[in-house]
This record gives structure tokens, sequence and C-alpha cells, in this order.
């Protein structure tokens, strides 16, 4: 008997969200992935919440019933292994659904710090369990109502397997000796998921070497075909990206262009955009041009630098490469990046002082206390 059958429960009122909590009483492990609108909205909703045991499958309709508050419980639990694949923009939908995950064990980080050379969710389904998991409709629009019977069996099956993928993902991890520091990044990675990022700012790469009216244009420029492209986007309901990427924003304001001719050729920028908005955005590179030339514009502040600390970043990447290959693990299972970045910016001088970095954890302490410490004096 194929052991991934599981019955598939739609859930689309208040009462069964209370029903489906009370079903998760006593469950040890919980499969979650969640599905949003991000790249069909300007402002992204949450569409659906999938959750997964090795008996059922519950596929929450949140623009149906987008009460979370029964499940709130159930995902704050850390006796609750909850099993998520890349859960970072999950997290940050359902921090602003008033829902905060404990319990966290994300398939997607627990492969990267294996180093395993595929870690997509496709991937993992297939070298663990020999099933094949279709990620043709990752782009799809999940707010559509009713859901098409092809997409609402893709949802299904995002948490088909990931109970028992969780499970031998984890079993994996502890034969490697890493999982101590598997679910501490875990824990960071759901403590950091407070919101999603703040789209009403972005801010140009400002060339350091550029005469000071070269970078007031390029951060006067970014900051005002940001504001355009977010007004275009929000008349279009679509995502800011859809008018303009970041990358397409950067190249504007370090090579602006001349005519339409030369928008049109600039890479990352869309022919709709040129039809609808490239006199605008012509004109305004134009103006500000002008301004910069005549010394209107203020350049941005030079970032503060410390040499210092780049020199302790590089040193603790250097060393953590070697005492990775000593141990024979990737090299973030002995400092990830974000640990690197703490340690290099407040050095600890004593084992009290390295024993109160967030997640660095006791066994990285234990391990690696004399060498970290020795290294940044």
């Amino acid at each position: 008997m194929n052991p991934f059958q599981q019955p598939v429960h739609d859930v689309r009122a208040p009462a069964e969200v209370t029903a489906v909590a009370d079903a998760l009483a006593g469950t040890e492990l919980l499969a979650v992935d969640v599905e949003a609108d991000a790249l069909h909205a300007f402002r992204p909703r949450l569409c659906f919440v999938q959750l997964g045991t090795d008996r059922d499958i519950w596929l929450l309709d949140t623009l149906e019933t987008p009460g979370l508050a029964p499940l709130a419980p159930v995902f704050h639990d850390p006796s609750i292994l909850k099993v998520f694949h890349a859960a970072g923009g999950d997290l940050q939908f359902l921090a602003e659904a008033g829902v905060r995950v404990r319990g966290l064990f994300d398939t997607h980080r627990a492969a990267t710090l294996l180093g395993r050379p595929q870690v997509g969710l496709a991937d993992l389904v297939a070298q663990e369990l020999g099933a094949r998991l279709s990620k043709e409709h990752q782009q799809a629009d999940f707010a559509q109502r009713p859901l098409p019977a092809p997409l609402h069996a893709y949802i299904a099956d995002d948490v088909r397997y990931l109970p028992e993928l969780g499970r031998r993902v984890r079993a994996a991890c502890q034969a490697a000796d890493i999982l101590e520091e598997v679910l501490l990044d875990c824990e960071r990675l759901a403590d950091e998921a407070a919101v999603r990022p703040d789209v009403a700012r972005f801010e140009p790469k400002v060339p350091r070497s550029l005469p000071p009216k070269d970078q007031a244009f390029i951060a006067a420029a970014g900051a005002a075909l940001h504001a355009l492209r977010l007004r275009w986007a929000e008349a279009s309901d679509v995502p800011m990206g859809r008018m303009l990427s970041n990358a397409a924003l950067q190249e504007l304001v370090t090579r602006p262009p001349a005519d339409l001719k030369a928008l049109a050729r600039t890479p990352g920028v869309r022919g709709q955009v040129v039809r609808e908005h490239g006199e605008e955005v012509l004109d305004l590179l134009r103006r500000l041009r002008a301004q910069a030339s005549r010394g209107e514009l203020t350049p941005p502040p030079a970032p503060a630098r410390d040499p210092a600390r780049k020199k302790r970043e590089d040193a603790l990447k250097g060393w953590r490469s070697e005492a990775a290959a000593a141990r024979k693990v990737t090299p973030s299972v002995v400092l990830t990046n974000p640990l690197v970045e703490a340690l290099a910016r407040e050095p600890p001088r004593t084992r009290e002082d390295l024993a109160r970095v967030p997640y660095l954890g006791e066994k990285r302490a234990r391990l690696y206390a004399d060498a970290l410490l020795r290294l940044l004096r």
C-alpha cells in the first residue's frame, strides 16, 4: 500500500479551522506549506496554508477563512516538530496572520548544511522517497477561486511527502552529528521572520569612486524611479518587479539612457514599460541629471567603515573553512554567515561572552571557544 495517499480536507469555515486544531492535538510532527499570490498582486495575500500528517492533509483557504487563531497554539508549541521546506517567506506570511512558529525544522536548510548538491523539494523527495513531485505550478495564481483541480492537487502534494521527508532528513542530520547546529539555524529563521520586507524603500548601489555629483544623481534617481514603479504597480495591481526589477533600476541610474531606443535596450526593461512610461522615465532622469550638474542634489553619506571588522570577518571565514574540512562538514555547520557577522561586529572576549552569542549553541562553544577567542584577539 502506498503510504502517501492521505485524504485531503478542504477547510473554508471558522469552525473547520477549530476542528483541525482539535484533530492535531497530540501530534508530534506537522508538515506545513503556504501559498500566496506574491507573483500576481501588488499587495500579496496569504491564499492557502497546507497542513499534513501521515494520516491527513488539510488545505486552509485563507481567502475564505482568514482567521488562523485556533491554530496559533499548535504552531507555537515547540514539542510539535513543524516541517517546512524553504520556510523564510512562509514564516513571514504566517507572522502577519498572527501565527509564530516554534519547533521549526526546515528541510531545505538542513539539506544545505548536510552539503546535499540538490536541495529543492522535488529533488529531496526523489532522493529520499523515490517519488516524483511536479513543480510546474510554482508560479501559478493561487488566488483563483474556485481553485483549478491541478492546482488543488499541487498544493496538497507540497505537504504529502513532507512528514516522512522531515524524519529522514532529520535522521541524516543526527547521523552526521550536525542536528544541534541545524536546529539552532532553524530557530534563527523562525525568530527573524517577523514581517515581510518593507517595499517602500530602495537604495541603489552608489560607487564611491564616482564624483559627488554622480553619486548624488544615482541616489536621487534610484529613490525617484522606485517611487514611480510602486505607483505604476499599485495602479495595475502587479508586483513592483513586474514593472522594473531592482537590477533594471540599478542599470537605469548607473547608465541613464538618452532616448527611448536606448531605454528599450536597457537590460531588464520590458517593452510595456517603455511604451507606457518611457517618456516619464527619460524626463525624470534628465531633470535629476541637470539638478546634479548644478550641485542641487546632496550626495548620500558615506557608509561607516570598520577595517578591523572586515579583517575579523575574513579571518573567521578562513578559519571556519579549515575547521569544516577537519570535521568533514560544510562551513556553515561550523559558523553560519550570520554568526560570522555577529562575531566580527562584537567580538567576544571571554567564554561567557561567547556563550551569550545568539544561535551559537553549547556545542559550538565547547568545540571552538578557545580557537575563536584566540583568533578574535
